[in-house]
């Protein structure tokens, strides 16, 4: 790879893409580099950063793209305010350095296991500013909620990976940090009763903010349910839950294991990870496939979102080669389509070098609208491509 680009501000960043005479692979801090995109010359927003507005009062905060994650979280902790969506960091699993920043953040709509309460990140993006695949920068949105300029690009930028524009501010809402918070932990045998606990939490009026199950060792399932707020009321909610919960295991009070579940450290050393967005119906349907597929034992697997999201990971060993590894991947992505999901191979390990789609593939008509909308913002083409397919 040539030496990575990296423009000083904006302005330097639009005549950047305005000059290019070839692909852009378009990164921020370089921590979640997922899928594939043509030999690119890299172009980083990492020093296009700096917080230029908050407003703790109003719960705004505004800031240039390549402003690092933590950065902004220590800003917003000395308020006593945080990104309420949660935002996974990738590194651990990937093994990737470097700092994770906002754009890469709402580049890959990265939200954590808060969503099921809140939101996803795509949902606290007030406003968006980016260079488009010709150089020309835009905006769209504001720095309150009900700011209204007529099409949402905010959303549309928010998952795009890259491939539509490369953004250059976000104005995020921010919520203030919760009081406390409680963990419940219910020990169950299979994954049907993971599923069934974690349903019968969120069924409830206690405003569960994260609902996962985790395997134990023992070869059970821990199924994780959390409640946050004041004191009182995480103290009564947590004690209602566990009368309502002890049905299906034994009840138990946890430390905050959210920074684990939210980025998967235990998982570093795996070879291959899948990550699954199914109807939370439709969770046991996906294992069961993995579990008839997957000769050998052991494969790993978590589930967030009260099923939601399914996190499937194997080590190198478990895949035979990489024939059968492709077969394996093109075989979840086929029954996740069928399901109306979406199966992303976020750590490719053996089938590094496979021709495959990362992404779960797009249907004809999303397709076509998908190529329309990237023809218009970078008719060049030169954004990240490849990187979706």
């Amino acid at each position: 790879m040539s030496e990575i680009l990296y423009p000083e501000d904006e302005a330097a960043l639009a005549a950047a893409l305005r000059e290019a005479r070839g692909p852009l692979q378009i990164m921020g801090g370089g921590t979640r580099q997922i899928g594939r995109i043509a030999p690119a010359q890299a172009l980083s927003t990492r020093r296009v950063q700096g917080i230029t507005l908050y407003e703790p009062g109003a719960m705004t905060l505004v800031a240039k793209t390549g402003t690092a994650i933590e950065d902004i979280e220590a800003v917003l902790a000395a308020e006593k305010q945080r990104l309420a969506f949660e935002p996974m960091d990738h590194r651990a699993i990937l093994g990737t350095s470097g700092q994770p920043t906002l754009g890469g953040v709402i580049a890959a709509n990265v939200s954590g296991p808060r969503r099921i309460q809140v939101g996803a990140a795509r949902d606290f993006a007030l406003g968006v500013t980016f260079v488009d695949g010709t150089g020309q920068v835009l905006s769209n949105g504001g720095r309150v909620m009900k700011n209204v300029t007529g099409y949402d690009l905010v959303k549309l930028m928010s998952g795009s990976w890259g491939t539509l524009g490369v953004l250059t501010e976000v104005a995020l809402k921010v919520l203030p940090v919760s009081e406390t918070q409680a963990t419940l932990k219910i020990h169950v045998t299979t994954w049907a009763d993971a599923v069934g606990c974690m349903s019968a939490a969120l069924g409830t009026p206690f405003d569960v903010s994260g609902a996962a199950t985790v395997q134990a060792e023992d070869g059970g399932f821990d199924c994780l349910i959390r409640v946050e707020g004041f004191e009182t009321s995480v103290q009564y909610r947590a004690s209602e839950l566990t009368q309502r919960l002890a049905k299906f295991g034994a009840v138990d009070v946890v430390d905050d294991p959210w920074a684990e579940v939210k980025d998967l450290r235990s998982w570093a050393a795996l070879d291959t990870v899948w990550r699954i967005s199914v109807r939370p119906t439709d969770s046991l349907r996906v294992i069961d496939l993995m579990q008839d597929l997957q000769k050998e034992p052991g494969f790993h697997c978590q589930l967030d979102w009260g099923g939601g999201l399914i996190w499937l990971g194997l080590e190198a060993a478990q895949i035979a080669n990489a024939q059968a590894g492709l077969a394996l991947h093109q075989a979840l992505q086929t029954h996740v389509a069928q399901l109306s999901g979406h199966a992303t191979l976020v750590k490719s390990g053996l089938l590094r070098d496979q021709e495959l789609c990362h992404f779960q593939p797009l249907g004809r008509a999303i397709e076509h609208v998908s190529q329309t909308l990237r023809e218009k913002f970078d008719p060049r083409g030169i954004l990240n491509p490849g990187r979706m397919s």
